[in-house]
């Protein structure tokens, strides 16, 4: 959800909004555009242990099972079964540059509904999937449906949520995208077992997505957006709706309307605006915040998780368990996040999460190297048990930084001009790197046994050192003075100039 400046797209340090309940259901109905995402990460992985599944479409990876002499770290690596899982994260990337354009001319709200739409199919295909080319087709889908309410759905929250809650409002797309990896683990250990299991937990993914798409069409649409699209009677009563009948909303109407003429006025394409010099730092931000977020690992160990603690010594069943109790873990830390982001601001808690994130994963590194070693045996249960309580104290390092932090960031720091195709760049840069992690995990896990979690731990490292020198702090800044964070940043403000004469950063 979202905290630190106004929500609505422009609005002046004057305008305090309150919390009414309007705006508490509205920014509860479009943060549970997450729980698709969630419940595909939280899903595939489990789905590709499942045996009916494996031995219908990945034969090979049983008969490496079967083989006592295998080592465990290699028994998954199979480039058509990351395929399987990484395809959606292409297609993602696709779908958030196209949703750029969309999302300005169809507006925010619009652009949820069609990609819970496209992500029911998505689920439906999948679900009755009888080959690896439906299989993939539905991933497909399912990518579409993710880039378009990725994209949409953290600018709806920062646009809505009022200026001083703005960080707790728009957690919620991270609670809620933890809300359907918990669900997913859990609907997986239901379904393990019989024949027909994996279709339910891939079927299934038609109830969220039909959740989240009713939802999206009982809100209205964002004043900016509505603004944005010359609907300014509809702009006025969505703000009296997330103000308060009672509020003056003529003043932050009359502001919205101000930036959107000035932003027109300028006639620029978005795509050449955003690589001027001026905009050097929301690039930046734009392209390393969501980047880094994926280097962290945690959702290659989400979506893998069944199968990592199965490599390292967990039965099926209980490898289940454990992403069960890490899914639980990141999602209480979630809730950390939202209470104390407003309070303490972005920076402190990227920071923090980083090197919560660090030490675990130095930490798991050495655990396996000095009990499993290169080798690849099985550890004893208490070496796993280690394991599973290292990982969580990950998880809870992600959940209250890094993980809902780099959704609200990249949301807050743009000018309307360029806010679309900004989110369109933040949300990309995200899904390709999932991309590409997603499709080397299980084959660097084979080939760097324990080295995989240094790996992961060097980039925790570098992007603890980038925040703490180059990500400002946005707690409690209105998004029409956001330059002044730029201007005043011992770096950036090279860069960033003040507006001037008579223009607006928005």
């Amino acid at each position: 959800m979202a905290g630190g400046a106004f929500a609505t797209d422009g609005p002046v340090s004057g305008f305090n909004g309150k919390i009414t309940a309007w705006v508490v259901i509205t920014c509860v109905v479009a943060a549970s555009s997450g729980l698709i995402f969630g419940y595909d990460i939280g899903i595939s992985g489990g789905v590709t242990t499942m045996v009916p599944f494996l031995k219908k479409f990945f034969p090979s990876i049983l008969r490496k099972k079967a083989e006592a002499k295998t080592n465990l770290y290699c028994v998954y690596d199979s480039q058509v079964l990351t395929a399987f899982t990484s395809s959606l994260y292409i297609a993602g990337l696709a779908a958030s540059m196209v949703a750029s354009r969309l999302i300005t001319g169809l507006g925010r709200r619009n652009i949820m509904v069609l990609g819970g739409c496209t992500f029911f199919l998505g689920a439906a295909i999948n679900g009755g999937a009888a080959n690896i080319a439906m299989l993939i087709l539905g991933r497909i889908l399912l990518g579409f449906g993710v880039g378009f309410t990725n994209q949409a759905t953290p600018v709806y929250l920062s646009e809505v949520a009022p200026a001083k809650w703005r960080g707790a409002f728009n957690t919620g797309f991270q609670f809620f995208i933890g809300i359907g990896v918990v669900a997913a683990n859990c609907i997986n250990y239901g379904t393990a077992k019989h024949s027909w299991g994996w279709r339910l937990s891939l079927g299934l993914a038609m109830v969220p997505a039909a959740i989240m798409t009713i939802g999206a069409l009982l809100i209205s649409d964002t004043p900016t957006s509505l603004v944005e699209r010359g609907k300014l009677s509809q702009a006025k009563q969505s703000l009296l709706k997330v103000r308060g009948k009672h509020s003056d909303v003529e003043a932050e109407l009359a502001e919205l309307m101000k930036c959107s003429e000035i932003a027109k006025a300028a006639n620029q394409e978005p795509f050449m605006t955003i690589f001027e010099r001026q905009y050097r730092p929301h690039l930046i931000m734009a392209i390393a915040i969501p980047s880094f977020q994926q280097l962290t690992g945690i959702n290659i160990i989400a979506f893998y998780a069944p199968v990592l603690f199965q490599s390292v010594g967990f039965g099926s069943d209980s490898s289940l368990i454990a992403s069960i109790i890490l899914g639980l873990v990141n999602l209480a830390s979630i809730l950390v996040s939202t209470f104390v982001v407003d309070r303490y601001g972005r920076r402190f808690l990227l920071l923090v999460g980083g090197i919560q994130m660090f030490v675990c994963q130095i930490a798991v590194a050495c655990v396996l190297a000095a009990t499993s070693g290169v080798s690849g045996t099985k550890l004893s249960e208490g070496y796993a048990i280690l394991v599973l309580v290292l990982m969580c104290f990950y998880a809870a390092g992600f959940g209250w930084s890094w993980g809902p932090l780099a959704w609200l960031i990249p949301s807050e720091i743009f000018p309307m001009n360029i806010r679309p195709t900004g989110q369109s760049i933040s949300v990309a840069f995200n899904f390709g790197t999932t991309f590409v992690l997603s499709q080397t995990f299980v084959t660097m896990l084979c080939h760097f046994k324990y080295g995989t979690f240094l790996f992961y731990a060097g980039w925790i490292a570098a992007m603890t050192i980038f925040a703490a020198l180059f990500v400002p702090e946005t707690k409690g800044i209105p998004l029409d003075s956001m330059y002044a964070v730029w201007e005043q940043h011992w770096y950036w403000g090279r860069f960033v100039q003040a507006p001037s004469h008579g223009q607006t950063y928005q």
